[in-house]
């Protein structure tokens, strides 16, 4: 019994001395966590949905071209026009009077010119005074018609045939020039704007006599639209502008598509749509992919290398690519890589050759504390 409480002593003693001080060695982890990122290919990673939002194609504020009084609406809201229509009328009273008083301006001119030009032959007037009346006569003609064409801007016509979307002011207020009183707009053609990377606008193109490679490509695009409410419907689009300049905000780039007006439903501007393009054909015709720049590391010999994941066994092998631009925190691998492979973008350079590794969470990320804003 004795002998039994001293190995039991010792056994703990020793447990103790190896818990304080000695050296123990912790096996590795079985596995590393690792953030993944599927590079982008020809497959089902091509056929990609965009929210676009509506607007007319044919578009303008409507706006007076002088000051004043509006005296008369003539249209309303939602309500169809034609071209030369008219759609708001402005108090003409001053501009008449201004009228009348430049025509009698004008006739007073006018006479003084004709008997100038009979004096001037004989030489009863000089020179001088011939000069200042047909000066006189030439500004009161040019004041005229100017006054003519005040009169006729008191009243505001339709550009096109289209329809009034909405209205900006009030019957008998007083009005500026060039301040917008209509938003008038043809919803015959509609227009559907979406947002796209650099990798994936650099192939296209709005205008399809351009020799480009983009233009190429752009004749291969399908893009369909559906909206909220008619998913039973969908609509082929077409290209139609495509903006050169990055927002500076999202550094996406604003594309524009264009479709007729749907026969089975109404859609107005402001609404919005789902856009689904395939981009399958420029994908195979620009083998270039962008990854995060976290996912490309360099071996001993500092060539590139990306680490390329076994979904069989979970085990990562390292992958010699070639690079080349960066775009913010993206870069290009112009080979190495063909589309659908998983590669890591975050944990890479803790990695080694074989080494098992499980996907982590898209959600996991620090929580913060009670105390914290």
């Amino acid at each position: 019994m004795r002998a039994t409480n001293i190995l039991l002593a010792v056994s703990l003693g020793t447990s103790l001395l190896a818990g304080c001080g000695g050296e123990v060695e912790v096996p590795p982890p079985q596995s590393r966590p690792v953030k993944v990122f599927t590079v982008e290919g020809p497959g089902s990673e091509a056929l990609r949905s965009f929210p676009g939002s509506v607007q007319a194609s044919q578009r303008a504020d409507l706006s007076f071209r002088v000051s004043g009084t509006l005296q008369e609406i003539q249209v309303r809201e939602g309500e169809n026009v034609v071209r030369d229509q008219l759609l708001a009328q402005l108090d003409p009273t001053d501009y008449q009077i201004a009228l009348e008083d430049r025509q009698a301006t004008f006739d007073n001119a006018e006479r003084n010119f004709e008997r100038a030009k009979e004096l001037i032959k004989d030489g009863n007037i000089s020179k001088l005074d011939y000069d200042r009346m047909e000066a006189e006569f030439r500004t009161s003609r040019a004041a005229l018609t100017q006054a003519r064409q005040d009169l006729e801007y008191t009243e505001l016509r339709a550009p096109f045939d289209g329809t009034i979307g909405r209205r900006e002011v009030e019957n008998f207020e007083d009005v500026i020039s060039k301040q917008t009183i209509f938003r008038f707009q043809n919803l015959d053609q509609i227009d559907i704007l979406i947002d796209l990377s650099e990798s994936l606008v650099r192939s296209i193109s709005p205008d399809p006599s351009d020799t480009q490679p983009g233009a190429q490509a752009n004749r291969r695009v399908d893009a369909i639209a559906s909206f909220e409410g008619r998913g039973d419907f969908s609509f082929p689009l077409d290209i139609k502008e495509v903006a050169t300049k990055a927002d500076p905000q999202t550094q996406t780039f604003r594309v524009t598509m264009t479709m007729p007006q749907p026969a089975e439903f109404l859609v107005l501007p402001g609404m919005t749509a789902n856009v689904q393009v395939d981009f399958s054909k420029i994908m195979e015709a620009d083998s270039a992919k962008w990854v995060p720049i976290t996912a490309v590391q360099a071996d001993g010999a500092l060539e590139a290398r990306v680490w390329k994941i076994d979904p069989d066994t979970m085990t990562v092998n390292s992958h010699p690519v070639k690079i080349g631009r960066m775009s913010g925190r993206r870069i290009e691998v112009t080979d190495g890589l063909y589309g659908g492979e998983e590669i890591v973008s975050v944990g890479a350079p803790y990695l080694s050759e074989g080494m098992r590794v499980t996907r982590m969470a898209k959600r996991e990320q620090a929580e913060p504390r009670e105390d914290e804003a």
